[in-house]
């Protein structure tokens, strides 16, 4: 029974409670401590755990007794908290992104190499059914050539979404759309097409009081030749509308759709093959756009740790997502 501590116990951290959960009902692992700079939050997160709250970070890695920390924190704090747990001989989760800057990333993997530790960052959509077919699908050279990758990310966060934590929509720890909301999305165009080549992008503020951008296009160029675009916005009217990707390759057409990439709604090939029996049978209906991924990818995390698998987002794999937003931002053709 691996030992978790859950540092941040904020919006996203239900999803991990829901996880550790049910690993613990399977004897595989469980949160036995978690922490939050807002006492209410720890101790309400405390109490559906059952497990101890600290209102300090130094404090738990301190004193509590684990193998790794869940780190839920605000995305420009990543790095620093993985390098304080790394400095305390434990592994790391770390939500996404991997951070807001390429400096500090770096700095979290010397860390974690440093003290032989596991760098983890999450990537849950790795592990919806649609997007494990489409891997499939890519891995066995069904598109021939590359040509075109896109994603769009439509959805809503009103102004009060920004106004309830201060750190959001700021470019110190949150940055706009592209790094927040749209992350998992960056990662999936990353890995579905490979290495980056050039970046350009239009970023505007349209409508929230934020920092950094409620809206975005990015336009990439693959090493491969082929090209790909990532299309985000925070202002749908009047809520989510669409979290999708779409495959244009030689010899195929792929578009998963929904509003977190839960439905195939294109699949052509030019050959038949027995995973096409499979496309109706892995869409999904989740209840929220983080979909079901967080449970899959902590059992990949139980069988890293037991040496029966390697990990599917390392600190440096995750580097690849930040690299792409840096460039995003920095090459912001205003």
């Amino acid at each position: 029974m691996y030992k978790f501590a859950l540092l941040g116990c904020g919006r996203i951290s239900k999803n991990h409670i829901e996880s550790l959960a049910e690993l613990k009902k399977e004897g595989k692992a469980e949160f036995v401590a978690c922490c939050d700079i807002i006492p209410e939050r720890a101790d309400s997160a405390a109490s559906q755990i059952g497990c101890k709250a600290y209102y300090n970070y130094q404090s738990m890695l301190n004193e509590a007794n684990f193998d790794a920390v869940s780190i839920c924190t605000p995305s420009g704090l990543h790095p620093d908290h993985v390098i304080m747990a790394a400095q305390a001989g434990k592994h790391s989760i770390s939500e996404k992104p991997a951070g807001t800057s390429l400096e500090s990333v770096n700095a979290a993997i010397d860390a974690c190499d440093k003290a032989q530790v596991h760098y983890l960052v999450v990537k849950q959509n790795r592990f919806n059914k649609t997007v494990q077919l489409l891997r499939k699908a890519l891995e066995a050279g069904r598109f021939g050539k590359l040509y075109m990758i896109t994603s769009n990310v439509f959805w809503t966060r009103p102004q009060d979404y920004y106004d309830q934590a201060p750190w959001r929509g700021t470019w110190k720890y949150d940055g706009g759309c592209l790094s927040n909301q749209a992350a998992h999305y960056v990662d999936m165009v990353q890995w579905m097409g490979g290495d980056v080549e050039k970046v350009s992008a239009f970023g505007c503020t349209l409508a929230r009081r934020i920092e950094a951008e409620d809206t975005i296009v990015v336009n990439l160029k693959f090493k491969n030749g082929a090209l790909g675009s990532i299309n985000v916005t925070t202002l749908t009217y009047p809520k989510n509308l669409e979290g999708s990707l779409t495959i244009l390759g030689e010899k195929g057409t792929v578009r998963i759709g929904g509003v977190a990439m839960n439905k195939i709604e294109t699949w052509q090939f030019a050959d038949s093959n027995p995973m096409d029996e499979s496309i109706h049978e892995v869409n999904t209906n989740p209840k929220s756009v983080y979909g079901f991924g967080h449970l899959d990818y902590y059992r990949n995390v139980v069988d890293v740790f037991d040496g029966k698998a390697a990990p599917i987002v390392t600190g440096r794999e995750a580097r690849k997502t930040v690299e792409i937003l840096e460039a995003a931002y920095k090459n912001n053709l205003q």
